[in-house]
């Protein structure tokens, strides 16, 4: 959390600075759980915040998911640099409940992964750039560190640590007040870190698919549908793709509420996961 405090500090400081707030409403998008800008699952080229090219902007965020037979959380902080740099950090957790007693770990158990990040816009504009098909694209890293190394190790996992590598593409139709965005992940993680990297299965990188569509109903209301898939790394359990569907509400620049239904997959023997999405987010 000390990461998280010093985004925050940074943010703030340079609002007195160099705060504007002049991008379009929602075009901030919300944070997803590994605490970049974008939607829920669904990582975005869009840079976090609404400061204009001339200014900073950040948001933090809280997230619960709730699930079948689990719950994961997601607390963080993250801050735009002039529309062309975002950094991130986010620290998730993940509570077995019940299920941890059936796998052995003992009710409750609960699985901790932090997640710090950067990304970077090389070309375009998703919001100026309405006469051209080009749309926003960026390259972004996340360095993801997860605990349990005995339990990971035990399941297979062939480290606690690695590195996710993507490239982001977002076009906004102003005129149609639809988003879309596809975004390509070089990753090894299972469960997006939580039950660590590689495994007995396969332990190399592979090329996962992200893709988010957004529909703007209202100037406050969006309604979108996400996808994304992932490495099946472990021969303990299956790893499947995962979806949702959501809404988000953005009452003013400082402050929005997302709600979706999110599909999991499969997640360590315990059948498909699916649930609820809650998140709130508040910055400028």
């Amino acid at each position: 959390m000390i990461v998280a405090y010093s985004l925050a500090v940074l943010a703030l400081g340079g609002a007195a600075r160099a705060q504007d707030s002049a991008r379009l409403l929602a075009t901030s998008g919300v944070s997803e759980v590994e605490g970049a800008g974008g939607g829920g699952l669904a990582t975005w080229a869009l840079i976090t915040g609404y400061g204009s090219r001339d200014a900073i902007g950040a948001n933090m965020h809280g997230t619960f998911v709730g699930l079948s037979d689990f719950g994961l959380g997601s607390v963080g902080a993250s801050v735009g640099l002039y529309d062309r740099l975002e950094l991130s950090y986010a620290h998730d957790w993940f509570d077995t409940s019940a299920a941890g007693g059936r796998l052995g770990l003992g009710r409750g158990y609960q699985f901790n992964l932090d997640v710090a990040g950067a990304k970077l816009r090389l070309l375009g504009n998703a919001v100026y750039d309405q006469d051209t098909w080009l749309p926003e694209i960026s390259v972004g890293t996340q360095f993801k560190a997860a605990d349990s190394h005995a339990v990971l190790k035990a399941i297979g996992a062939g480290s606690p640590d690695g590195v996710d590598f993507y490239v982001a593409a977002t076009k906004l139709f102003l005129a149609q007040s639809l988003l879309v965005n596809a975004t390509v992940r070089a990753t090894k993680a299972n469960q997006f870190g939580i039950l660590g990297f590689g495994g007995d299965r396969d332990d190399g990188y592979s090329a996962e698919f992200e893709g988010s569509a957004a529909l703007l109903l209202t100037r406050r209301l969006a309604i979108g549908a996400e996808f994304r898939t992932r490495p099946d790394n472990l021969a303990f359990a299956h790893e499947g793709d995962a979806y949702d569907l959501f809404g988000a509400f953005f009452l003013n620049k400082h402050l929005s509420a997302t709600l979706a239904y999110v599909d999991l997959g499969a997640i360590a023997r315990q059948g498909d996961q699916k649930g609820y999405y809650i998140s709130l987010q508040a910055g400028f």
